[in-house]
């Protein structure tokens, strides 16, 4: 029998789960739900989601309300009657009305080991941190964000030089085999789940401005590493280097420790860069994005603009990263 689908996504992320459904013959999926398309890039032109081209190259119905609570794709989606409702970083909460129009189950696979980084961005907040793991959960939908009970969990490891992009293509590839092998658990009612610890609860809220700014004096050279690693590329993190806001893209934690201040230089050749951070610690850089500028590694702006410092030179301009 053939389970009808309704899918609501819209980053890469989620398109490998979409492809996967599609490619199954077990289901048919009816519509896609995505955010409308916004303004991307410095020309800021319309573009639309991953998920709503990889819907459209499957000449698959799309729909994109800007709110789907009391819309009119809302009624159209409750009308079609789906065996599920699948969601992946779709960015909206669904009303209860909804997600009860899902004859088997309404579920979203989310990234992270819940009841871990409900919200927005548990991608970030888990490197940010510094775990060593995260994963992808798939769970039933309810009204609360995130709280649903947890049908299944793939983890995967957080490596070294993991960061946000690199972690996502990572579970986005785990995701979709997690779903596609719980949709007939659900559909037949032998899946096993678990319900949500609310003493082990954490949120992931979307990144603001502000935590884009990195503080050398406050963080030391390994928090500094994951705060950049958790950021890039959706939200690149920023230092303040004469009086012009840079882009850390690559760096180093180092063992030795240093008695400069942070934001200070501690080595500089043709190659390296090591700058003083919070406690002693020292970051080396290897890679980074002046203002106006495209991603360069460190011998090229030590080769560049980065001739006028020496060892010694304050760097990071301290006072300047929160103004």
């Amino acid at each position: 029998m053939t389970n009808r689908v309704v899918f609501m996504g819209t980053p890469q992320f989620a398109v490998p789960i979409l492809e996967a459904l599609v490619a199954d013959p077990q289901y048919d999926v009816l519509a896609v739900v995505t955010q409308p398309d916004r303004p991307q890039g410095r020309k800021q032109k319309l573009s639309p989601s991953p998920v709503k081209m990889a819907a459209l190259a499957h000449d698959l119905p799309v729909l994109q309300p800007e709110k789907i609570s009391g819309s009119a794709e809302m009624a159209e989606l409750i009308g079609l009657a789906p065996d599920f409702i699948v969601t992946a970083a779709f960015g909206q909460f669904l009303p209860e009305k909804l997600l009860q129009a899902a004859k088997v189950a309404a579920v979203n696979a989310h990234a992270s080991l819940l009841p871990k980084y409900r919200g927005g961005a548990p991608v970030h907040y888990a490197i940010m941190n510094g775990d060593q793991e995260t994963g992808v959960s798939l769970m039933y939908m309810v009204k609360k964000m995130d709280a649903g009970d947890v049908i299944d969990v793939v983890k995967v490891p957080i490596e070294a030089t993991d960061n946000v992009g690199t972690m996502f293509d990572k579970l986005s590839a785990v995701a979709a085999p997690l779903v596609l092998a719980n949709l007939p658990k659900l559909a037949a009612g032998t899946a096993q789940t678990e319900p949500q610890d609310p003493d082990q609860v954490s949120f992931s809220p979307n990144i603001s401005r502000d935590q884009q700014n990195l503080d050398f004096a406050k963080e030391t050279a390994e928090q500094l590493n994951w705060h950049i690693r958790g950021l890039y590329p959706t939200h690149p993190a920023h230092a303040v280097v004469g009086g012009e806001r840079f882009k850390l893209v690559e760096t180093t934690p180092l063992a030795e420790t240093t008695e400069a201040k942070p934001g200070v230089i501690t080595k500089k050749d043709k190659k390296n860069l090591v700058i003083a951070a919070a406690d002693g610690t020292q970051l080396a850089i290897q890679s980074l994005q002046p203002a106006g500028k495209s991603v360069m590694a460190v011998a090229a702006y030590l080769n560049g603009a980065g001739q006028k410092y020496t060892v010694g030179d304050q760097w990071v301009t301290i006072e300047e990263v929160n103004a």
